[in-house]
């Protein structure tokens, strides 16, 4: 038996040895779905180190539990769900939310319209690191893990206001973040193109 799922039967083959508790079917399927989990905790996670410890706790929830998995169902949303909900455990355990300010009757004017789909998906995942913690977890559970604000403050507990608040101040400071990377990636170009200029001018005065 291959430890690399390449087809869908071989990934129900693996899946059908973890329910048995199988070592070498757990190990391939950690290893195929390793950057896909290990992608959703670094979205959550403050460091490298912490998403390690959220993506093993994750599998361990995965194997614990895998005999309750439909295999009518695609498996990558299932363990994905089961990713997601640890990373937000782990954070929930170490967040402090009572003092982000609840603003349930503030009106929020929409942030600006930012263009992320060029930026480079480690880029976007390094300002996502540096939100804070809780700004970084609202951010990620509504903007990308399709939570409501209602689901949001009922799993952290915290008011809807304060979900829509952080969420808020979340996307502002990504702006400022990706503005300032706009900058910075401008000045490095612009500094290339002129290296690039004076060494054409050089060359031309061999």
């Amino acid at each position: 038996m291959t430890t690399n799922p390449g087809s869908e039967k071989q990934l129900k083959d693996h899946i059908r040895g973890c329910v048995r508790n199988d070592r070498q079917s757990q190990q391939a399927l950690y290893k195929h779905f390793y950057s896909f989990a290990m992608g959703i905790c670094l979205r959550y996670a403050n460091n490298r180190l912490d998403a390690s410890g959220i993506l093993n706790e994750s599998f361990f929830k995965v194997f614990r539990n895998i005999a309750k998995y439909d295999s009518e169902k695609d498996f990558q949303p299932w363990l994905g769900k089961i990713v997601t909900n640890t990373a937000i455990d782990f954070y929930r355990a170490n967040l402090k939310f009572a003092h982000h300010l609840d603003v349930d009757t503030m009106d929020h004017p929409p942030p600006p319209v930012t263009d992320y789909d060029n930026l480079a998906y480690a880029d976007l995942l390094k300002l996502i690191q540096n939100l804070s913690p809780a700004y970084r977890t609202v951010f990620n559970m509504f903007a990308i893990d399709g939570y409501s604000h209602e689901e949001i403050a009922d799993i952290l507990k915290i008011s809807t206001g304060t979900s829509k608040s952080n969420l808020f101040k979340a996307r502002q400071k990504l702006q400022g973040m990706l503005l300032k990377h706009d900058q910075l990636s401008y000045k490095i170009q612009s500094y290339s193109e002129e290296k690039n200029n004076i060494e054409l001018k050089l060359d031309t005065n061999r």
